[in-house]
């Protein structure tokens, strides 16, 4: 189908519009999609919707209790080799 050919679709009496069949291959979007709903100067925009909503480090910093002091970088680097060699030591 090439960008140029207009497509057209009926809205239903319960608001529901059916996307054509090519738009939905071409932009993988099955049964389920969840998809956002822009109304712009042009018409309505539709856009696959996040996953997750957005955040920032600050909205999720300290988001999990500890009690205890923090780990330094070496200790860390030192906790990520240990498990990767405990790790590879399986195979």
């Amino acid at each position: 189908m090439s960008t140029s050919q207009k497509l057209t679709t009926t809205v239903s009496t319960k608001g529901q519009v059916i996307l054509p069949s090519a738009i939905r291959k071409r932009r993988e979007w099955s049964a389920g999609t969840r998809l956002e709903v822009q109304e712009t100067p042009e018409g309505v925009l539709l856009k696959l919707a996040p996953a997750f909503a957005a955040t920032q480090p600050k909205d999720v910093f300290g988001s999990l209790p500890s009690r205890s002091a923090p780990k330094t970088l070496e200790e860390m680097d030192a906790g990520v080799l240990a498990e990767a060699r405990r790790r590879h030591a399986r195979d």
